[in-house]
């Protein structure tokens, strides 16, 4: 199978060559992305590396490190690439891990596979602590959004994907900042595609981050609310109708009246000064009651929702899908 790796850069001069070079021969194709980089990176590795897979391409104006993934993960399926792999730049990422990440997507076992950071906690010293908060937060977050519970490290950038599912990813709408991971987990969530964690380490040296973490803490929130709303009604009301979308109308609409009733009176019982009845006062907890119960039950089937079945050995584009699904039939019709 063809394995390209895609390698934003953007003032990682000085490192990216040491990530080239630690390539194995697993990769096939190497997409160097210059996004417009001040210190012309991709004239630096034209200039002086001489790996024959390497292709420099260079984006106009500075997109984001979304951008430039999207511009390497177009380059590398117009040559017909059977898996894409975003490696950073900055040497965060040990190439020698791709094995590893891409095995699940072999296998047949996951459309799309990242790092997490998160499973073994004697390797989270080196990472800062705002880092390792944010993370965290971050991590609770997008599993709301997304619906992947079952992953961790959301924002982490060594990923890895199959080009038959990239191929019906709409890159025109992922973001091209920061928020790229996320949002492409949510894309893939859409399509009910498979993502698996692979255990790796935390690697910082002395690079910057040019994250800002105010424009995270300003931006992000609403972002992954909208991910949130778009996802719920993808799934539960525009391609399906289950027991969780029930749960969720049910549950909205009876914990609604409950407070929309229960608020009335008690702003009423203020104004007064006469105390609401009993009567009055089971008549709005019941349905908040009820309706609180419905919603939970609503986030437990969502959990239990998510996707198990790979995607990419059912579209059957390109020769590497057309092997995989070939394995993966021959696995079902073992008698083992």
């Amino acid at each position: 199978m063809k394995i390209a790796a895609v390698i934003p850069c953007y003032g990682v001069r000085d490192r990216v060559g040491a990530v080239i070079a630690a390539m194995g021969p697993e990769v096939t194709r190497i997409f160097v992305v210059d996004d417009a980089c001040p210190e012309k990176t991709g004239d630096h590795v034209e200039a002086t590396i001489r790996d024959a897979r390497v292709k420099v391409l260079r984006n106009a104006r500075n997109l984001g490190v979304g951008g430039a993934v999207k511009a390497g993960m177009r380059a590398a399926l117009d040559e017909d690439a059977d898996i894409l792999v975003k490696v950073d730049g900055d040497g965060q990422m040990d190439p020698a891990l791709i094995p590893t990440l891409v095995r699940p997507i072999v296998e047949g076992r996951a459309d799309y596979a990242k790092g997490n950071r998160f499973f073994e906690l004697a390797g989270l010293s080196s990472m800062p602590g705002v880092r390792l908060f944010g993370n965290a937060m971050l991590s609770l977050v997008s599993k709301v959004s997304s619906g992947y519970w079952d992953i961790m490290d959301p924002t982490n950038g060594f990923v890895a994907i199959h080009a038959a599912v990239a191929r019906r990813l709409p890159f025109e709408r992922i973001a091209d900042d920061y928020f790229f991971e996320s949002d492409l987990l949510f894309r893939l969530g859409t399509l009910r595609a498979v993502v698996a964690d692979m255990p790796m380490a935390a690697r910082y040296g002395g690079e910057r981050s040019s994250l800002s973490v105010p424009g995270v803490v300003l931006r992000f929130p609403v972002r992954y609310a909208n991910r949130f709303v778009k996802r719920i009604f993808y799934n539960y009301f525009l391609r399906d109708f289950n027991a969780g979308s029930v749960q969720i109308v049910l549950g909205v609409l009876l914990a609604g009246f409950g407070l929309a009733f229960g608020g009335w009176h008690w702003a009423e019982s203020i104004r007064t000064g006469v105390p609401a009845t009993s009567g009055t006062v089971m008549l709005a907890a019941l349905p908040l009651l009820l309706g609180g119960h419905l919603l939970l039950s609503a986030i437990n089937y969502d959990v239990a929702n998510v996707p198990r079945r790979p995607l990419h050995p059912l579209l059957g584009t390109g020769a590497g899908a057309g092997r995989l699904c070939e394995d993966s039939a021959h696995k079902e019709e073992s008698p083992t």
